[in-house]
């Protein structure tokens, strides 16, 4: 009997472990860049989201005058279907955006009196990750002084800028 014909043809569990190992490198090199890239788009919509609320706070202001910038950010959005605008609920920002978080992030909006003002004559949009590391590693932050989107290497647990000075202190984009 021939040789050839008694052997069994597949593959052998050494060449198997071999494909396996190479699976396991190409995962382990490939998982961080797409953590990285997850990160990376997570940052540009929680930029694009600050900008969206600093529009609608500007909006806001000039369709209630006697308020001012929106005291929060619920103001600023209402219902997903059905909006009336009032100063409650001005219908003017995304009601996922105005839900407080999206994509990873958290967001905060609030408008504050002048000194002896009786509207609101300033405002802060500001933005943390949710999972510092895992959905985002920077803060983000709008002011009324300057309108600028301002950046902060954030930490586990951060809250987003409160107030205009804080936002202030964070670096230029």
């Amino acid at each position: 009997m021939d040789e050839r014909t008694n052997r069994q043809w597949g593959f052998s569990l050494v060449e198997l472990l071999i494909v396996v190992a190479v699976i396991l490198v190409l995962a382990v090199i490939a998982v961080p860049n797409l953590l990285r890239s997850r990160i990376a788009a997570n940052e540009a919509s929680a930029v694009q989201s600050v900008r969206q609320i600093s529009t609608a706070e500007m909006t806001y202001s000039g369709a209630y005058t006697s308020v001012g910038y929106a005291p929060d950010l619920a103001s600023l959005g209402g219902p997903t279907a059905g909006c009336t605008p009032d100063p409650t609920h001005a219908c003017v920002l995304d009601s996922v955006i105005s839900s407080g978080s999206k994509s990873g992030y958290k967001f905060f909006a609030a408008g504050f009196l002048a000194v002896g003002g009786t509207t609101n004559s300033t405002f802060v949009a500001s933005s943390t990750p949710l999972n510092f590391n895992a959905s985002g590693v920077r803060m983000f932050c709008i002011a009324t002084d300057d309108g600028v989107v301002r950046w902060k290497t954030g930490s586990s647990g951060a809250p987003p800028a409160p107030d205009v000075p804080t936002c202030i202190a964070y670096s230029l984009m």
